[in-house]
């Protein structure tokens, strides 16, 4: 078996991607009044930075974004190790941003099995009852394993179990690119 990998999407398809998904939320929401973006930690956070400032560009309307750390929210830890929940996320939304009755727009970077968007959720209904979440990822690879969908869709990438999908960012990584890695038998 040999290791392969291919890069999907560039600098500039990202950023194609993401202007894309700004233009998708304003014309969802009919504008941008009451609405949020969410990013969660680590690189959710820089996408929605992002499509923000592009919102922003085209709105001309300041646009609050907070971030949320769904660690003590996961459920593939133990209760144990985590501490307590409303602590984890009250830390991780900043409080002049309140979500009580807004529309929260989640960023998360790859949507794979669920789970991490469910913990997300979890941990912002513990500092309020927003009005909606509407979902943006900037990768679906699919394998679902909890009735989550996105609402916004950089690329679907339809992978198998055995290959990785790793978004890098220059805020975090150096670089803006999506790769697959993944294992591949000998061919045949």
């Amino acid at each position: 078996m040999q290791q392969t990998e291919h890069v999907l999407m560039d600098e500039t398809a990202i950023r194609r991607a993401l202007t894309r998904i700004a233009h998708e939320i304003l014309e969802r929401n009919k504008g941008f009044e009451n609405c949020m973006l969410i990013g969660i930690r680590t690189r959710g956070i820089h996408l929605a930075a992002r499509v923000a400032e592009r919102i922003r560009e085209i709105e001309g309307v300041p646009v609050p974004v907070g971030e949320v750390d769904v660690t003590r929210y996961r459920d593939d830890r133990s209760k144990a190790a985590g501490g307590g929940e409303d602590a984890a996320a009250a830390e991780s939304v900043p409080d002049q941003l309140e979500i009580r009755n807004k529309k929260l727009i989640l960023f998360d970077d790859v949507l794979y099995t669920g789970r991490t968007v469910r913990a997300a959720m979890d941990a912002l209904m513990d500092l309020g009852r927003p009005q909606m979440i509407q979902l943006a990822v900037l990768v679906d690879r699919g394998h679902r394993e909890l009735p989550i969908r996105p609402d916004y869709v950089g690329k679907n990438i339809p992978t198998s179990r055995l290959e990785n999908i790793d978004v890098e960012l220059k805020e975090v990584d150096g670089i803006d690119q999506v790769v697959i890695t993944g294992q591949r038998g000998p061919k045949e």
